[in-house]
């Protein structure tokens, strides 16, 4: 079992910034890929940023590219997501999730964390 437990969301002015964090604990946390989901109200929950073990394998959903940035720190078995730029179609609940392969953890993710809400203000 992994257990991930969120951080960092709240209420934001659209045009600022939040800083998430999802600590985990459990399992070899750099064994896992790692990603963020969005549930907006009234929608799907969705994919918005996944990384692999190696940082340098990334994805991004097209309404957030340019603006957030996901990373992790191994060491602290910590995965972030740095959001910028916010704006209030942003809204909603954040969830991050671990998989044991990078496809999967933007598609069907072996465990989730509870989710933070974040709210942008227009």
């Amino acid at each position: 079992q992994m257990q991930l437990v969120e951080s960092g969301g709240g209420l934001v002015q659209a045009g600022g910034s939040l800083r998430l964090a999802c600590a985990t604990s459990g399992r070899t946390f750099s064994s896992y890929a790692m990603g963020w989901f969005r549930q907006a109200p009234g929608k799907e929950r969705e994919c918005i940023a996944a990384i692999g073990w190696f940082a340098g394998h990334t994805y991004y959903a097209d309404s957030v590219k340019g603006r957030f940035t996901i990373s992790r720190d191994d060491a602290k078995k910590t995965v972030y997501l740095q959001m910028n730029n916010l704006k209030p179609e942003d809204t909603g609940v954040y969830s991050c999730a671990a998989a044991a392969s990078y496809t999967r953890a933007h598609t069907s993710p072996d465990y989730w964390g509870q989710g933070t809400q974040v709210t942008v203000s227009s």
